[in-house]
């Protein structure tokens, strides 16, 4: 969720949003999933949670929206920015895992498009959900893949993928 987090909070200084809305809502996005691991439990019963404790409902909707199937449409640029963030993060993360200095500094655009062709590599991840996200924000799928790949390398110590460089 850290990862998301990272993405989310450099579009908002990209694009002049609210850090601190957009680091919330990276943040807790998937706080129910070990609660609730089976759709279409999450994120629906977390949001329940959330509006029992008071948090906004900018976020609980745009936690609601990055499920497809809870019908909210993704329509603010935080909750486009949620969706396009959430599955590529965690697959730049895996990228990173594979390199032999387990470094996100050792990852490139081209080397993350190789391997979302690979679908036995991190097959939980939805690859039309990485390629739509950067479609919904109206990005260029590899400028989307650089420009996280460098908000990821800005906090890799933190995310622990600083690796052995």
């Amino acid at each position: 969720m850290l990862a998301v987090e990272t993405c989310m909070v450099a579009y908002a200084r990209q694009h002049g949003g609210d850090e601190e809305a957009y680091s919330v809502t990276g943040l807790l996005h998937d706080f129910d999933w070990e609660i609730h691991p089976t759709l279409p439990d999450h994120p629906t019963k977390g949001e329940a949670i959330l509006k029992e404790r008071c948090v906004s409902e900018e976020i609980r909707r745009a936690i609601l929206s990055h499920a497809d199937f809870t019908g909210v449409a993704r329509d603010s640029l935080m909750e486009k920015t949620l969706f396009a963030c959430d599955e590529l993060s965690g697959f730049l993360m895996a990228c990173s895992y594979v390199k032999p200095s387990r470094s996100i500094h050792e990852v490139d655009g081209k080397s993350v498009r190789k391997k979302l062709k690979d679908k036995a590599f991190a097959r939980a991840v939805n690859r039309d959900d990485v390629i739509n996200g950067a479609a919904e924000m109206g990005l260029d799928l590899d400028a989307h893949i650089e420009f996280c790949i460098g908000a990821l390398r800005g906090r890799a110590e933190l995310l622990g993928l600083q690796g052995t460089v």
